[in-house]
């Protein structure tokens, strides 16, 4: 076994008087992938930080090549090759693809920038990843998907010795995740050490050598990945056994609350129809792209749409969110960053916005917003050290907790969640899929768009599966199975006759 080539040793870091690691020591060996797993708020992230030079520890060692050293910025630890990939996107959004690989590491010719040769090798990065993306076009303009790929293609314009990854597949297709998969393997072979965390358990099986657990900020488990089960590292992350992720089904009522009839959004759905019961948990499926999102936006009034649609027997008219939202129908976002919190602001600010007029008038009844604010802390077990902190800085975790309690306050019948679980650890899992499973007991009927398929199939009674802007089939009981999804989702099979039933 190689030496380490970038280690921790009795690392500890404390923000203020919190002390979020505890003594930890971790090893990045040449031709490794070193699966770093825990829940949101066990420390990775501020981990991968201190290891990229982001972030100082508050005591130990970052030993390079087993020599105690310091970086003072991550700029210092990319000179050495160590470079990071973040869970969220670090792009300018104003500038091009190319602009950005190569952004603070411009090629020039003479004095002048290159632009040529930078486009030249941006294409053959993309190609590599079998991205089909314009170097030139601006990143602002890009697909989620596609911004990640051209985070993937930054790194690997890089010199590598050490690539730190944070949760690069949380946004990915499966056939985008291949691709990355093999990239990775490729560099592992040429002797890079790689950081892995995802809280994709068959991905940290299939991609790595080693996996160490964090929970609460201390080091809980480090073994080779041939000596941990799947059920194991998720024991470990949670302090639990994890039996019965997914809860039991509620059973659907007669009443119909949510009736949709050739929805059409111009350019991107066409034809959509689906009938939503009290009750009901219904699944919709599809690739990235199929136009899921969209149509869920476009029933809660975020985009303009043609067709019918009846919200507890009443026409529910297009375009108008703010009456969408009174009569009881609700979105919660894929995007909890970019379109569902505001990160720079307080949990209470993020929690009561939509619904201001509940806490006073011209002036905002502070009390009843904190009453609020303790409300949800509880019922959907927020853990934040400070509730005046920055929800910026809060756990992907807690920031999907907060999204769902600010979504649910204001008591909706109908309820639309876009990829309820997206970047968070499986016992922050197992919470929001038995609220999920309690407000369908309770009577709400809930529409959980999902790229997981084994999540669709845990948790709906029913899944429509959307393929190239129209929903090509339906599926129930034993016929939910991963295969049939795929099919329908590629579209190869085609079976609409119940999709509306």
């Amino acid at each position: 076994m190689s030496d380490p080539i970038l280690s921790l040793k009795g690392i500890s870091k404390s923000f203020g008087p919190i002390e979020v690691l505890h003594d930890v020591d971790f090893e990045l060996r040449p031709g490794e992938i070193h699966a770093l797993i825990g829940e949101n708020g066990a420390g990775k992230s501020t981990t991968m930080k201190i290891l990229g030079g982001y972030i100082d520890a508050t005591a130990g060692e970052v030993l390079w090549h087993g020599q105690p050293t310091h970086f003072p910025s991550s700029d210092e630890a990319e000179a050495r090759g160590i470079v990071m990939i973040h869970q969220e996107f670090n792009l300018a959004e104003h500038l091009g693809v190319d602009q950005n690989v190569f952004l603070g590491r411009e090629i020039t010719r003479g004095w002048r920038l290159d632009h040529k040769a930078m486009r030249t090798r941006t294409a053959e990065l993309l190609d590599r990843l079998e991205c089909r993306v314009d170097p030139a076009v601006r990143v602002s303009g890009l697909s989620v998907p596609a911004k990640q790929m051209v985070e993937i293609a930054k790194a690997l314009s890089r010199d590598l010795r050490v690539l730190i990854m944070d949760e690069p597949t949380a946004v990915l297709t499966e056939r985008e995740c291949e691709i990355l998969f093999r990239q990775i393997e490729r560099l592992r072979a040429k002797g890079v050490a790689i950081l892995y965390t995802s809280h994709k358990l068959s991905e940290v099986t299939r991609l790595c050598d080693r996996v160490t657990v964090l929970r609460d900020g201390a080091m809980v488990r480090s073994a080779p990945v041939s000596d941990i089960t799947e059920e194991e590292m998720a024991a470990a992350m949670v302090g639990r056994e994890l039996s019965d992720l997914y809860p039991a089904k509620a059973v659907p009522r007669d009443e119909v609350l949510l009736e949709v009839e050739n929805l059409s959004v111009p350019g991107v759905v066409e034809s959509a129809s689906l009938t939503l019961r009290r009750g009901e948990v219904l699944g919709l499926g599809g690739l990235v792209g199929s136009g899921r999102t969209e149509f869920a936006e476009a029933l809660a009034g975020l985009r303009p749409r043609e067709g019918r649609v009846r919200l507890m027997g009443e026409d529910l008219p297009a375009s108008e969110v703010r009456t969408a939202l009174q009569r009881g129908l609700v979105y919660l976002t894929e995007d909890r960053k970019g379109a569902g919190l505001l990160l720079d602001k307080g949990l209470r600010e993020n929690l009561t916005l939509p619904l201001l007029e509940r806490f006073g008038g011209p002036l905002i009844d502070r009390r009843a917003e904190e009453a609020a604010l303790d409300r949800a802390i509880e019922e959907f077990a927020i853990r934040a050290p400070d509730r005046r902190m920055r929800v910026g800085n809060l756990s992907g975790g807690n920031q999907q907790k907060l999204l769902l309690a600010k979504t649910l306050l204001s008591d909706p019948q109908v309820i639309l969640i876009d990829e309820p679980t997206r970047g968070i650890d499986i016992g922050t899992k197992q919470q929001i899929y038995a609220l999920i499973a309690g407000l369908a007991a309770e009577g709400c009927a809930i529409l959980v768009i999902s790229s997981e398929m084994p999540e669709l199939i845990g948790l709906a009674s029913r899944v429509l599966v959307m393929h190239a802007g129209r929903i090509t089939g339906a599926l129930e009981g034993d016929d939910v199975t991963e295969g049939a999804i795929v099919r329908l989702a590629m579209g190869l099979d085609d079976n609409r006759e119940g999709a509306a039933a």
